[in-house]
């Protein structure tokens, strides 16, 4: 398998922790989000993925995009952890909090949402972190209610052991602490957070100890 990411990329992150908890390894090959204007728009990369987009996963014999495709695809093939629960339930929750983090909160907050407030919008670098806190607060706070309030959440968000949904929480909160967003108002979720970040898989997918780290 390789793995095309980069060390801040959210998207990335997600599946670094995916593949530690499932004890898989994976060449890695750092694309550099802003290096010589983004070489995610280099005519190679542009090959891979024609979104532009990171991250991007070989194996197989195919390119797979997406990082909630590219964990689900790795948890109906590669043995070890489940990342998904056994019950339809159970899957359709653990599907329901990623996207949380991985559709609603993220996509209005990543790298070139942000560029483009600033750049073509012409927003100040003061509006353009107010536009990240408003929009990362409304998705945790929703988040928050919704696992405070569920018998199902247990240690992680869903039962005792690492989902889906942990995979993705976890960068979401990296950037929250990246721009100063103020958690104090998510016990839950940072007692969840507290969890993931004991554990080894979590802390080897951590941004800053990737080889590509500045």
């Amino acid at each position: 398998m390789k793995l095309h990411g980069y060390y801040r990329s959210s998207a990335s992150y997600r599946v670094r922790i995916a593949l530690n908890l499932k004890n898989l390894d994976a060449d890695t090959t750092s694309v550099h989000l802003s290096r010589n204007g983004g070489e995610q728009f280099q005519a190679a990369f542009a090959g891979l993925n024609p979104q532009h987009l990171l991250p991007v996963l070989e194996t197989d014999g195919a390119v797979l995009t997406q990082s909630l495709a590219i964990i689900e695809y790795l948890d109906e093939t590669r043995p070890g952890m489940k990342l998904l629960p056994p019950d339809a339930l159970g899957r359709a929750r653990v599907r329901q909090l990623a996207m949380v983090s991985a559709c609603d909160i993220h996509p209005l907050n990543n790298l070139r949402v942000l560029k483009y407030l600033t750049g073509a919008l012409g927003v100040s670098e003061e509006q353009k972190n107010s536009w990240y806190r408003h929009w990362t607060s409304l998705g945790l706070a929703a988040l928050e209610a919704e696992l405070a309030a569920s018998p199902h959440t247990g240690l992680y968000c869903h039962g005792d052991t690492p989902t889906l949904a942990d995979c993705c929480l976890l960068p979401q909160i990296y950037n929250a602490r990246r721009f100063n967003c103020d958690l104090s108002g998510y016990p839950t979720i940072l007692r969840i957070v507290a969890h993931c970040e004991a554990l080894p898989a979590f802390q080897a997918a951590h941004p800053d100890v990737q080889p590509d780290a500045e």
